[in-house]
């Protein structure tokens, strides 16, 4: 699916004049088509599906560590800063960090792809739960490993800047896959990062 920017920027005049302002005015003029590029580039992630965004970022490397079926060997990459917007209110979904960690299951991926599949997953309308859910998906399917956890805090303009209006309020999610559900340690792991 491609973004329509032609539409975007009709869309947008329309919604200037709705507000009871004048599209043609200077400093609206050019409004449209800034809006339509931002969200070609802000929503970018819209235009593919989990599996192709594991094809993406699916580079691994093969690994002679002594992998076992239990090990507690862990990577956690922490603090990565995402954006995103609410699907309820096309609102900014922002101050977000996520933390992503996987029990490796005989290869690794590069931890710059962590960071990548984070920030293309969070490119779509979305929900906070979602966000997560997606990127321990794209992990599983990446990593050939089922042991997967990611934990996302961030504000939520639709609740600091409008209605509520609760400025300091975090919301925060986790999602667990394999032991990350029913291991106290890793999740422990997880959590402390």
């Amino acid at each position: 699916m491609a973004i329509d920017t032609k539409a975007i920027k009709e869309h947008i005049r329309g919604i200037l004049i709705a507000l009871g302002d004048d599209p043609d005015r200077e400093g609206l003029k050019d409004t449209p088509d800034r809006v339509a590029r931002m969200y070609n580039e802000v929503f970018e992630g819209m235009n593919y599906t989990n599996e192709q965004i594991a094809q993406m970022f699916g580079k691994t490397f093969e690994d002679e560590m002594d992998f076992e079926s239990d090990s507690k060997d862990v990577v956690v990459v922490k603090d990565i800063q995402l954006f995103s917007y609410c699907e309820h209110h096309i609102a900014l979904m922002y101050d977000m960090t996520a933390t992503v960690a996987y029990v490796p299951n005989g290869k690794v991926i590069g931890l710059s792809k962590i960071a990548r599949i984070a920030d293309m997953v969070s490119k779509r309308l979305q929900l906070q739960e979602r966000i997560g859910s997606d990127i321990a998906q794209i992990m599983q399917m990446v990593t050939d490993s089922e042991d997967v956890g990611v934990l996302i805090q961030g504000c939520h303009s639709c609740m600091t800047a409008r209605g509520i209006r609760q400025t300091n309020a975090k919301t925060t999610t986790t999602t667990l896959r394999g032991r990350f559900r029913t291991d106290a340690d890793l999740q422990q792991r997880l959590y402390q990062a």
